[in-house]
C-alpha cells in the first residue's frame, strides 16, 4: 500500500558499463584560441591601466544601455572572469565560481545579457523556459527523426 517500505534488496547500487565504439574530437573555440605577440602586449597594456575594470564592464553587451545596466554588466564581467579557488586551513576547498541571478520586469534585457555572456565565454550554454527545469539541466529524453527516443545531455552537462 501507500507508504509501505520495500525491503532493501541492494537494488539501489548499479555498476555503470560504457562501451565506446568510436570517438571524434570536435574543434572548440577555447582550444583554438591563439593570440599574436601584438595582442598579448595589448592585453598587458590594458591590464596596467587603472580604469581597466570600467573599460571591461562597458564592453559587456554594448548595444544594451541605460543607467540600470551598469551593475548588471559588472556582475556579468565578474561571472566571466570567475573567482579564485581557495583551500582553507582545514582542507576544505572553495571552487571560486561566481553565480549571477537576474531578476526583473519583462523587457529589461535579462535574456540578452545572458545570451551575450554565453557567446563570449569559452564554455557556456544558454537555456530558458522548458529546458531550465532541474531535469532539463542535467538530461532530457529526445525523439529523433525515426521516432526513437534517446537520452541527451542537458545544459549543465554540455557546459
Amino acid at each position: 500500500g501507500a507508504g509501505a517500505k520495500r525491503p532493501n534488496d541492494g537494488g539501489g547500487v548499479r555498476t555503470t558499463y560504457l562501451r565506446v565504439v568510436g570517438m571524434e574530437k570536435e574543434s572548440s573555440t577555447a582550444d583554438s584560441a591563439r593570440f599574436s605577440p601584438a595582442e598579448e602586449e595589448a592585453f598587458r597594456q590594458l591590464s596596467r591601466r587603472p580604469d581597466v575594470y570600467n573599460i571591461l564592464y562597458r564592453s559587456i553587451a554594448p548595444s544594451i544601455s541605460g543607467s540600470y545596466t551598469h551593475d548588471i554588466k559588472k556582475a556579468i564581467l565578474c561571472l566571466l572572469f570567475s573567482g579564485t579557488r581557495k583551500r582553507l586551513p582545514d582542507g576544505m576547498r572553495l571552487r571560486g565560481d561566481i553565480n549571477v541571478l537576474l531578476l526583473g520586469d519583462p523587457s529589461m534585457a535579462k535574456s540578452q545579457f545572458l545570451k551575450y555572456a554565453t557567446q563570449v565565454a569559452p564554455v557556456g550554454v544558454y537555456t530558458s523556459g522548458k529546458g531550465s527545469s532541474a531535469a532539463g539541466l542535467t538530461a532530457s529524453v529526445v525523439r529523433d527523426a525515426r521516432g526513437e527516443f534517446y537520452l541527451e545531455g542537458g545544459a549543465m552537462v554540455l557546459a
